[in-house]
Order: structure tokens, then C-alpha cells, then sequence
């Protein structure tokens, strides 16, 4: 993958375009070229009353009686004035003895500059955004359905938008830009959980995070600065699609690592759209395996020799990976066994005049410029971006009756970000590695959908298996791979393994 990937949700954030992830400085944005800067109505003070709506919803066969809480936390600084005010949606069941012992969720997309939307109403909230079985786009109108497959049933849910995403916004003095980086966003993040969890007198309460794409590495740093910060132990982190180091997903010059471990994900997608040689297939587990075995040792070696790599080596590799992604060996050749995911994209399916997604390479959409290098829309971010706008702006509005005249912001521009990395490439795995080894109770639980190729499921994979961890510890990290991509659970089947997974993950 060239040093460029493409930014969403937290998806995540989701977006068609590239944005340039640069190495060793605070280039290393994920956010959207082309997205607007966010100009951001200042607020006065941080006194919000939160809007409070009682529902009910079905989940796993079992009624829910829950109440939604909607509205905004200050931001505090040392002498307790606000620097921004955080907007959040949270979900109560009400019909527990004693909430300090119910499990409660903290939940945030990634970017950097994504709201929690997309978890929120596409995986765990009680309501979501109906789209194709499938994860396809649906024609509009859109609308929104009871999530029977949440997990409010298990676990009590807080959505948080950082600041510049959703509604969440500076006080006045202050400016947007003051939080755009790794350190002030755990600060302000890990402010608000402090505050809600206070407030909600839920200290005593087993606490959960959950992040997704880039909120896999904020999750990762949370989880020290909770413990650092405010003695806050966490019982489990989820992370979803997500990167803890930016080497896996960042390939240049001098760093051929994310080629490999793109290649599970290149074969996956090839085999959902047909692509691979008989033998491969007919059996999804046994063509992975092979690509596996073949990326961890000889497509690493020959990664690894460069120039000095022989002809006959070089045919046999070009000729493997060809068999393992249903490329062509023209374009392997003229990429110099370095495929990225937009080569990819283009290619798979060029004959049929069609371009695969980024985030969800079994989407297609038509490639509307043949000519161009690479695709000029991610499929796989047109297909949510309308159902899922359409439906948080009328159901923050209507169904949770927050009043709000600014525009709900899915997508914020946030650039420059600062990663806090020097010469190096960002990496969240060591402050992992640091609380698991402080707190050995910590469980980890990672999703990774097949058809991901913007933070494939074996880059995280690699992250993990390098980190220094005792035996006893990694059996507290457990795997669950699905079908889809990046947000897995815009596919039906999917979200059904999601639920299922996360009340064994919460409730062992």
C-alpha cells in the first residue's frame, strides 16, 4: 500500500478519497482532503441539562426498557472552567436492581474527525440504519429500524463524539485546533468519561471501551491515561478494524511490511467476486491459510532482497501472487510485487468495467475513468454516507428531541493532527502492552472484517503478536474475523456474529 490510505469513519472515517499518512511528523492525518474545516459556533458556557426520552426495544428475544440520555459535557480544566463541551448519547436500561455493577461501554469512531455514528447506528445502539442485507446501498428514502442485535440487553452504551465531530464544540477563547492530536484528544476523551462516570455515580461499574479504526489506537492510548491519569482500571477493550501502528499500514520507501499483510485481504476479496484459481476457490479457509503461509515467509523474503532478488525467484513470486489475488501478473510486474489497495481496486475487476471498495471490498461501483491510475470513489463509502446522515440528523432531532440549528458533523476536517510521534512511525501497541502488563485482568477483543483493506485484520494481528506480553496475558486477547469489511456490520449475517460475540466477550 503506498503511504497514503484512505480515511472514514471510524470507520473509521469514511471517505472517497485518499488522505496522505506521512511518516515520523504530524502529517500523519487520516482525515478527509477536500472535507471542509469545521467552523465551530463557540459556546458561552458548558451548562447543559440533558435531554432525557424513555423507550423500548427488543433484543435477543427480551424486552429492553431503556433510557436514552442526550447531551453535552464540559471539558473541565484544573480550575473548572470549560475549554469545550463533548456531545454524547447514552443508554440506560432501567430495569436493573443495582446499576453500579452493570457493565457500561464507551463508544467512539476513529479518523481522526469521525463521530460515533456509524457504531452507534450501524452496531450497537437500539436503533439502526437499515440497509441492504448485504451492507449495498438501499434507495432512498432511508430509515431506521429496532437493532434486535444490540447489545444494550448485556451492557449499558455511551456514544461519544470528540470535539469538531457530531455536535461537540470549543467554549469560547478556545479554538478547535487546541484538540487536534493524540495527547489532547485522550485528555478531553478520557475527561469526559471521567466526568460521565462521576455523574452517573458508575465507578464501581465494570467499564468497557470500544474503538474503531482510529479509535483503536485512541482506545489503546485511553486505556493507559484512564489508568495514569484517574486510577481507572478497564475491564475490556473492543477494538474494531482498526491500527495500533502505523508501520502495518503505511508502506514507502525503506518499509515493506504492509504488503504482506495486505495480501489475506486481497485474497478474500478475490474470492468473494470469483477471482481465484479453482483449487483456491472453493474453500475461503484453506485459500487464507495458503496466503498466509506464503506472505509470512517467502513474499516477506523476497520483500526483503530487493534488487538482489533473482529472476527465477522473482517469476515464481510474481506467479504466486498472481494465483493468490486473481491479478493479473502484468500488473504485479508493473507495481514491483507491491500491490497497494488502490491498484487492487482498480484491477481486480477492470475488465468488467468496475472498481472494488476500500473499506469493503465486496462493493462494487462503476469505474467512471477507465484512464485513471487508480479509482476515483470508494464504492464502499457511498453506499453509508447517505443512509447514515440522514438518519442520525432525524434521529437526534426527532426521536431523542436534542435541538441543535448547527449541522451534525459525520465527518470533521481536523488537520493538521498532531500523532505525537518523532522520526517514527505513530504506535499505540506499547501503551497497550503497559496496561495489560499493570493489569493483567484487561481483556481484548478485536474484529477485522476479510474484505478490509484500508486497516486489514492481520496488520493489528502483527501488532499484537509483537507485543512484549506474557503467555498468560495473550490468552486474555481473543480474534473474531467476519465476511465484510472495515464496517462489518452493515452485513446482516455479521452483525448477528457481532452480538453474539460481544455477550460472550461481556458476560463470560
Amino acid at each position: 500500500m503506498k503511504k497514503t490510505i484512505l480515511s472514514i469513519f471510524g470507520i473509521l472515517l469514511f471517505a472517497a478519497v485518499h488522505a496522505t499518512v506521512a511518516r515520523a511528523d504530524n502529517s500523519k492525518d487520516m482525515a478527509v482532503p477536500g472535507t471542509n474545516e469545521v467552523t465551530l459556533g463557540s459556546l458561552p458556557d458548558a451548562s447543559y441539562k440533558p435531554v432525557l426520552v424513555t423507550n423500548t426495544v427488543r433484543i435477543a428475544g427480551e424486552k429492553v426498557t431503556y433510557r436514552a440520555e442526550t447531551g453535552m459535557l464540559p471539558v473541565l480544566q484544573p480550575d473548572g472552567t470549560s475549554r469545550a463541551s463533548i456531545f454524547y448519547v447514552a443508554y440506560i436500561r432501567l430495569d436493573v436492581p443495582d446499576k453500579t455493577r452493570r457493565p457500561v461501554m464507551f463508544c467512539f469512531n476513529g479518523g481522526p474527525g469521525s463521530a460515533s455514528v456509524w457504531l452507534h447506528l450501524g452496531a450497537l445502539g437500539p436503533r439502526r440504519v437499515l440497509m441492504n442485507p448485504d451492507g449495498s446501498l438501499p434507495p432512498p428514502p432511508f430509515s431506521l429500524v429496532d437493532n434486535q442485535y444490540s447489545i444494550l440487553n448485556q451492557s449499558d452504551l455511551v456514544f461519544i463524539d470528540p470535539v469538531a465531530t457530531g455536535f461537540s464544540r470549543v467554549t469560547k477563547d478556545h479554538k478547535a485546533a487546541e484538540f487536534f492530536g493524540d495527547d489532547p484528544d485522550l485528555q478531553s476523551v478520557g475527561e469526559f468519561i471521567r466526568l460521565w462516570t462521576t455523574r452517573q455515580e458508575r465507578w464501581l461499574s465494570p467499564k468497557y471501551l470500544c474503538g474503531e479504526s482510529y479509535g483503536v489506537f485512541r482506545a489503546a492510548g485511553l486505556a493507559d491515561f484512564l489508568k495514569a491519569r484517574y486510577g481507572m482500571y478497564l475491564n475490556g477493550l473492543v477494538l474494531v478494524s482498526g491500527v495500533l501502528d502505523f508501520a502495518t499500514i503505511s508502506g514507502d520507501s525503506g518499509n515493506d511490511l504492509p504488503y504482506p499483510l495486505i495480501l489475506p485481504a486481497y485474497t478474500a476479496a478475490a474470492f468473494y467476486h470469483h477471482k481465484l484459481p479453482p483449487d483456491l476457490q472453493g474453500d475461503l479457509t484453506g485459500a487464507l491459510a495458503e496466503s498466509r503461509a506464503f506472505a509470512g515467509n517467502e513474499f516477506t523474503s523476497d520483500l526483503l532482497k530487493g534488487a538482489s532478488l533473482a529472476p527465477g525467484e522473482r517469476e515464481k513470486a510474481v506467479r504466486e501472487l498472481s494465483r493468490l489475488t486473481g491479478l493479473k501478473p502484468q500488473v504485479i510486474e508493473d507495481n514491483n510485487l507491491r500491490v497497494d489497495e488502490g491498484v487492487f481496486r482498480k484491477q481486480l475487476l477492470h475488465d468488467e468495467g468496475l472498481i472494488l471498495g476500500a473499506y469493503d471490498a465486496r462493493l462494487t461501483g462503476r469505474d467512471g475513468n477507465p484512464a485513471s491510475p487508480e479509482p476515483d470513489f470508494d464504492p464502499s463509502s457511498a453506499a453509508v454516507m447517505g443512509p447514515f446522515s440522514a438518519c442520525m440528523n432525524a434521529y437526534v432531532r426527532s426521536e431523542l428531541d436534542f435541538k441543535d440549528d448547527l449541522p451534525y458533523e459525520l465527518l470533521a476536517g481536523v488537520q493538521p493532527w498532531n500523532y505525537g510521534a518523532s522520526n517514527a512511525y505513530a504506535d499505540a501497541s506499547p501503551r497497550l502492552a503497559e496496561v495489560m502488563n499493570e493489569n493483567p485482568y484487561l481483556k481484548i477483543l478485536v474484529f477485522g472484517g476479510r474484505c478490509d483493506l484500508v486497516c486489514p485484520i492481520d496488520t493489528i494481528k502483527h501488532s499484537l503478536n509483537h507485543m512484549p506480553l506474557a503467555p498468560e496475558q495473550r490468552k486474555q486477547i481473543q480474534f473474531a474475523e467476519f465476511d465484510a469489511g472495515h464496517m462489518m456490520y452493515i452485513n446482516l449475517p455479521d452483525l448477528v456474529k457481532i452480538q453474539t460475540v460481544l455477550s460472550g466477550f461481556i458476560q463470560p
